[in-house]
């Protein structure tokens, strides 16, 4: 992964598909935003650093969260601490709410796919700690394109989602 972070040209897209997170990173932080402490001022700053860089020459980093109300604790922390930090350097957020409604990618795993041509799936256990990590071969990743482009049809613009959403 650190290798196409570092090589990708125009545009690297991530799908999130869960709820729960807790055990794939931030972990001290989660606990932190659970016992009611404050952000602290550099939290997430390694990955807010790498979104400036790339967005800085141009490049493009997005994401779609497919989720439905009300919240679990852990989307409240990935929402409310990380996509309202990470936006600050570049990062687009969008949200897919499903709540009430059918979830027009209901078979869709989480991914990262990088300018169009090489996706990468993502494993996680039951607990939300990732298990692995599979790189899709290239002649694949219009399956990609293809889910990216209806998470975004059916999507909504963070910040506006946030206003009317957040914390529910």
């Amino acid at each position: 992964m650190g290798e196409l972070f570092d090589t990708f040209e125009r545009e690297a897209f991530r799908l999130e598909t869960l709820a729960d997170y807790s055990q794939s990173g931030n972990v001290d932080a989660y606990q932190a935003f659970l016992a009611g402490q404050p952000q602290p001022v550099d939290y997430n700053e390694s990955w807010l650093s790498e979104v400036r860089a790339h967005t800085g020459r141009g490049k493009r980093i997005y994401r779609v969260h497919v989720l439905s109300r009300p919240l679990t604790p852990y989307l409240r922390f990935e929402l409310g601490w990380g996509y309202c930090k990470n936006s600050t350097g570049g990062e687009e957020f969008f949200i897919l709410d499903t709540t009430g409604q059918t979830n027009p990618l209901k078979d869709a795993e989480d991914f990262w796919l990088f300018d169009e041509g090489t996706a990468v799936v993502m494993h996680y256990d039951h607990a939300g700690a990732i298990t692995g990590r599979e790189t899709i071969p290239d002649g694949r990743a219009q399956e990609f394109v293809t889910i990216r482009d209806t998470a975004l049809a059916h999507a909504e613009p963070f910040s506006a989602w946030w206003e009317k959403h957040g914390g529910t």
